[in-house]
């Protein structure tokens, strides 16, 4: 028997588009862990040092922010997540807002379109954030929240003002679409053999 010409039924795609869902989630995932840095670049020993002077260090933590943002954002979660723990209710919303992360920043392959406009990528970030501490600051938990974020806070700064620039290459297209810190316009972030002379 032939089926040709004929339409489908709406309940036998069902089990495929199931499977589609899954294998375009995980080819998602994969995108959206390939737009941060590798961890053995962010954390390579060779390239840390300490900066020449306070121009050095704060040139050096934006240029950093710009590419290792993703990797920050992690971090950043990762530690506000330990701090709940012992919160359920806190981690129930923190739960929630990460399921806003996922689909809103980590996982999204197009940018963000409102009302017709492109949305920037620190705009989404900056959002997600605010309304994170917001949803979180609701469930009683604000001395943890605030501690957490007063060490990730540290954590980047810290990182960020020890970890080199000299071996970064600050993308053109992100600084373009104006994702990346002000320094890295700056020719010498963006080439490693850049010279001052």
């Amino acid at each position: 028997m032939t089926t040709y010409g004929t339409i489908p039924s709406a309940s036998s795609p069902l089990p495929s588009s199931n499977l589609e869902f899954i294998s375009h989630a995980k080819a998602r995932i994969r995108t959206g862990l390939a737009t941060r840095q590798p961890w053995k670049e962010m954390f390579r020993l060779s390239a840390m040092a300490p900066p020449d002077g306070l121009g050095a260090s704060v040139g050096r933590i934006q240029t950093n922010v710009a590419v290792f943002r993703m990797n920050y954002a992690v971090i950043v979660l990762t530690i506000l997540f330990l701090s709940l723990l012992w919160h359920p209710v806190s981690l129930i919303a923190f739960m929630v807002m990460m399921i806003l992360w996922l689909f809103l920043y980590f996982l999204r392959d197009q940018p963000l379109i409102l009302f017709g406009r492109e949305i920037d990528d620190r705009v989404v970030m900056t959002t997600l954030f605010v309304c994170t501490i917001l949803a979180l600051s609701f469930t009683h938990a604000t001395d943890n929240i605030i501690v957490a974020l007063f060490i990730g806070v540290m954590v980047i700064v810290v990182h960020g003002a020890l970890r080199g620039t000299d071996d970064l290459l600050v993308d053109d297209d992100r600084q373009a679409a104006g994702s990346g810190g002000g320094d890295a316009l700056n020719p010498q972030f963006r080439d490693p053999m850049y010279s001052l002379s």
